[in-house]
């Protein structure tokens, strides 16, 4: 009886699984040199230690490579293989599809349990694949799309989703990352994520909610160099990376590239 009463103590200081998931995965190094390759992959400038890639490109060889997935709305080339097949999971004001202009995507309608619980399968199998891909993390772009659905999506229809995603990262063996979205980071840890991803925060005054969140694990993105040069010096503990604005290529025009 003695020994059963010390196996209920050991068990009761235990964490739940849903409390360990965040931080149960490798993070990728603080302060690190970052590149965000998500517009193509590309070798790696040298002495770059953190590389972001599109879902469908391979991880880089020897570095920290997290694996950038678009959950909360269509890529633009993906539009016709949604419509043909998961029409029902693209959110709509009526009779029209409810888009995102600037980057010309279409919101994925996460306003029930049962559209959340498919678009999550959907999304999860992709992030197994980073996983066998040997990605190290994700990243789940369009946290925020409620903030342009119309008012036909919530704060809380994009919790939920968060969860279930991150769940299946965790399970997977990713970390995951917290894409943007300012509004969510006191909360973001608890929705499963363990670091950021944060475009433009230097530009919108926005870097001390991430650190405030996640410390020195936020990765930033700039593409005005004066805003990154003002990061640099400002937040000489974080991975800042310069880019145009498509994230070209190193091989293409425009391509822009700089980091600290």
């Amino acid at each position: 009886m003695r020994l059963l009463a010390l196996l209920l103590v050991l068990a009761s200081m235990v964490p739940p699984e849903s409390t360990a998931a965040a931080t149960d995965q490798p993070l990728p190094p603080a302060g690190g040199i970052f590149d965000y390759q998500i517009g193509g992959a590309y070798r790696p400038y040298p002495g770059t230690d953190v590389v972001s890639r599109d879902r469908k490109a391979r991880p880089a060889p020897g570095l920290y490579s997290i694996c950038y997935v678009n959950a909360f709305q269509t890529q633009p080339d993906e539009i016709d293989w949604w419509q043909e097949r998961h029409p029902g999971l693209l959110l709509r004001d009526g009779s029209d599809l409810v888009v995102d202009g600037e980057w010309d995507e279409v919101l994925l309608d996460l306003a029930t349990a049962a559209k959340r619980e498919k678009i999550a399968r959907i999304v999860g199998r992709w992030t197994s694949r980073c996983a066998d891909k040997a990605f190290d993390a994700v990243e789940f772009d369009n946290l925020d799309s409620w903030t342009r659905s119309h008012g036909l999506l919530s704060i809380g229809d994009a919790k939920s989703l968060a969860r279930r995603l991150n769940r299946v990262a965790a399970a997977a063996g990713l970390a995951s990352g917290q894409k943007n979205t300012t509004q969510l980071t006191t909360v973001g840890p608890d929705l499963g994520f363990s670091f950021a991803v944060a475009e433009e925060c230097n530009r919108y005054r926005e870097c001390a909610a991430y650190t405030a969140a996640y410390g020195s694990h936020v990765y930033v993105i700039e593409y005005r160099r004066s805003d990154f040069e003002r990061g640099c010096e400002a937040w000489p503990e974080l991975a800042i990376v310069l880019r145009d604005r498509l994230v070209r290529p190193r091989s293409s025009a425009g391509h822009v590239h700089d980091a600290c």
